[in-house]
């Protein structure tokens, strides 16, 4: 009985194991940058939509229960918060039941230039039971949100959301200036 002497062998060597990691950590500083721009997009869209959305969702309840709501901005220690109130009795805001305050990542410059509440440091937008913005102000209609990691990458770093009288809301993606 003959033995037949093999030379081939299984697996990887180190040297073909550490040049395979160099190339993928080469690839990795390579596209750091983009993915973080991806990231930093995403998040600043999601914020946008977020507050984008809670209006939308304030104007169908004024309009389904034919009562006054309004979306309230509040900053709180430099950070900024927002949720959705209705008026139960005139000038009696409460929150609805199911609905918690939510917050604008710090990382944004946030910009409310909405109407004051009434005799309270928050800033409102105010749906009728008709779908208006009641306490509408051609000089007071929106809310900017900008990231200066992507104004620095020459990207598009503004997410403004108007409204205007009718109750419609406008979403704008745009690059500083």
């Amino acid at each position: 009985m003959r033995y037949k002497l093999s030379l081939s062998r299984e697996g990887f060597t180190f040297i073909e194991t550490v040049l395979v990691i160099g190339i993928i950590g080469i690839f990795i500083v390579v596209l750091y940058p983009s993915i973080m721009n991806s990231l930093e997009t995403r998040d600043l869209e999601n914020s946008a939509r977020d507050i984008q959305s809670t209006l939308q969702r304030a104007k169908f309840q004024a309009v389904k229960t034919k009562i006054n709501h309004r979306v309230g901005f509040e900053n709180v220690n430099e950070s900024w918060f927002f949720f959705i109130e209705r008026e139960d009795n005139p000038g009696t805001w409460n929150m609805i039941q199911g609905i918690i305050k939510k917050k604008i990542s710090f990382k944004f410059n946030i910009t409310v230039n909405f109407p004051d509440a009434a005799g309270t440091p928050i800033k409102a937008v105010v749906f009728s039971p008709l779908g208006f913005i009641s306490n509408f102000d051609t000089n007071q209609n929106n809310i900017t949100l900008k990231s200066y990691k992507l104004e620095t990458h020459g990207q598009p770093d503004l997410r403004i959301i108007s409204v205007y009288a009718g109750g419609s809301i406008h979403y704008i993606k745009s690059e500083s200036e």
